[in-house]
């Protein structure tokens, strides 16, 4: 195995590629009880239009149906539901699918190999019919009229649908009751055969693990695949300008909500260029309206916001957004200011004082990710299908600077780009 040393968190990486292109990776920690597996496939609701490979056709799927698929893995032939085995080994399972990828994993103490035999039988083995996916449309009809009624859903939703005119990041990832009527198991076998070929999946193992041995014990429960060759996927053309500035709907909520969106551009820059840029959008939220703020304190002090503000920045190879949320009794007010603020940053430029301090909190952050199995394999799972390395944000955090991110600032925080969703 391939063994990559990050001497800045203390931390070694064990990788290999298997031979039908799968990658594993293991993190061992030495004297950790908690042990972390997480399987994934490079596989989510934005992917609903492909050609298998092979093939010359296009096929374009229902809404909801990466989303659908991963609740009908967990039940078995033999009429158990594997995630019910797992909870009576005493391991805590999940699972779940976003935008861009789907995973299956498991969290214990005891029974690691038993809860591993469990998870890689049922991702590898699939079964569907047509009574247990009828019975299922049921199940998943339920949660979407439960998200209907989040407003902390929608209002995120509605910032997608103000700022993308036709990027799928826009779409429910459990799609509408409609979408979903039209699933059936050959859709679901399609993509499942499509997608969950071990060349588009990858695996993540943290915890006190002989890295070698733990290997050939995953080989063992692999079953014999080849390559499928590359997915293509077909992603509609998104304009680079918003939908609308507002977006407003009413909902049961004890105070407004709101959601400021920032449309930024998908790039092709390579991992090290996007962790660099990430950490820069991270710094300057955190210095624009992060708690230590100003603008933070006057919103606080004056009575418009009454609780925290949580920023983030969020991508993939198809989409990037910046979003800011909270609660406020005048969300328009919250967003007025936060443009001023943007303005007064390109105005008169960046305090190196606060700027270094930002920067060593967000570091002692990434570290402190460190101390967590589920941290640290969830987010080298998810990096790893952004092709970004992990360990790159602890290493690239210094060699961001004060010019560097004024370019950032100029570049992507711009009005034009910016939208407001708010659920009163």
């Amino acid at each position: 195995m391939k063994v990559i040393e990050n001497s800045k968190v203390k931390e070694k990486l064990y990788f290999e590629q298997l031979e039908n292109g799968m990658p594993i990776m293991i993190i061992p920690k030495s004297g950790m009880r908690k042990k972390y597996l997480i399987w994934g496939t490079n596989y989510g609701s934005n992917d609903n239009i492909f050609v298998v490979p092979g093939e010359n056709k296009e096929i374009e799927v229902p809404n909801g149906v990466a989303h659908f698929l991963e609740h009908k893995m967990f039940e078995q032939e033999n009429g158990t539901n594997s995630l019910d085995v797992l909870t009576s080994l005493g391991v805590e399972a999940n699972a779940y699918t976003t935008n861009d990828h789907t995973a299956y994993l498991f969290e214990c103490t005891t029974n690691f190999y038993e809860a591993m035999d469990e998870l890689m039988d049922y991702v590898q083995n699939p079964y569907f019919t047509d009574e247990n996916v009828e019975k299922e449309k049921g199940i998943i009809g339920q949660e979407i009229m439960m998200y209907d009624d989040y407003p902390d859903w929608k209002v995120y939703l509605n910032a997608m649908q103000a700022m993308y005119h036709n990027n799928p990041i826009k779409i429910d990832v459990v799609g509408t009751i409609e979408t979903i009527s039209k699933i059936d198991k050959d859709v679901l076998y399609k993509c499942y055969n499509t997608f969950y070929n071990q060349s588009n999946m990858a695996m993540v193992i943290c915890g006190d693990f002989e890295p070698e041995k733990l290997l050939e014990e995953i080989k063992k429960r692999l079953k014999p695949t080849k390559t499928n060759g590359e997915i293509k996927r077909i992603y509609p053309e998104e304009p680079e300008n918003i939908v609308q500035e507002k977006i407003e709907q009413k909902m049961e909520v004890s105070q407004p909500m709101y959601t400021i969106g920032i449309k930024d551009k998908p790039t092709t820059n390579n991992g090290k260029e996007l962790v660099k840029k990430d950490l820069a959008i991270q710094i300057l939220l955190e210095l624009i309206i992060g708690k230590s703020s100003n603008l933070y304190k006057k919103l606080y002090d004056d009575g418009i916001i009454y609780g925290g503000i949580r920023g983030s920045n969020e991508f993939s190879k198809t989409y990037a957004h910046i979003l800011i949320s909270g609660q406020s009794e005048n969300p328009e007010k919250v967003f007025d200011m936060f443009k001023n603020e943007v303005q007064n940053f390109k105005a008169n430029g960046i305090n190196s004082e606060n700027f270094n301090r930002i920067k060593k909190k967000l570091y002692g952050e990434y570290v402190e990710q460190y101390n967590d199995v589920s941290d640290i394999a969830g987010m080298f799972l998810a990096d790893y299908f952004k092709g970004i390395n992990s360990f790159d944000y602890v290493n690239e955090i210094g060699n961001i600077n004060i010019e560097y991110l004024i370019q950032i600032l100029n570049d992507i925080f711009k009005e034009e780009k910016m939208v407001i969703s708010v659920i009163r």
